[in-house]
């Protein structure tokens, strides 16, 4: 997963900003577990790694649109608040609707859904606690990596564009159309 993130965002620090949200959600899911007096079971830790996967999705989201406003040239501060202000609906909705979704689970009194309980459990409370971290941890740490590194910008195709030439560009002049048939080809 940290190679596919270096990948991403051709830097080997931001990947542990995404990363670093993760511990986050599984204090959640422990606290989850604790309120519904539920064990830790197997499908709690399938519930882990949904969880682990969403999180880092939140993440991602936010880092991205942070990148791609200072690679524009805003500034560090503004482009922090632009991505809390731009993405904050989009990161609730994606934990809301999870959340929501793995509700009928959760309350699910039935034999068979006592086997998904601990599951649902470990990611609707996860990704509640860790939503709400994103949000502001995310940018948090942004800053800080902003601050301990300030001349390390992201990397990108639209990072510096290439310098204008001192000449003009040469031209062709293709002829045209009855042009071409008053030439003459020889055999």
């Amino acid at each position: 997963m940290f190679f596919l993130l270096v990948l991403e965002f051709r830097s080997y620090l931001q990947p542990l900003l995404v990363m670093v949200i993760i511990p986050f959600g599984l204090i959640g899911a422990v606290l989850g577990h604790l309120v519904m007096g539920l064990p830790v079971t197997l499908f709690s830790f399938f519930g882990l790694v949904a969880l682990t996967g969403v999180v880092i999705n939140d993440s991602i989201v936010l880092i991205d649109f942070i990148n791609h406003r200072v690679r524009g040239g805003i500034p560090i501060e503004q482009a922090l608040i632009d991505a809390g202000r731009r993405r904050f609906r989009p990161v609730l909705l994606t934990s809301l609707t999870t959340i929501a979704g793995l509700l009928p689970i959760l309350v699910e009194t039935s034999f068979q859904a006592q086997i998904l309980i601990p599951m649902a459990t470990s990611l609707a409370f996860g990704l509640a606690l860790a939503t709400a971290l994103v949000l502001i941890l995310v940018p948090v740490f942004y800053r800080l990596y902003h601050h301990a590194f300030p001349y390390q910008q992201p990397a990108g195709e639209d990072r510096d564009p290439p310098a204008a030439p001192d000449h003009p560009p040469a031209t062709v002049r293709v002829p045209a159309a009855s042009e071409m048939e008053s030439l003459e080809y020889s055999a």
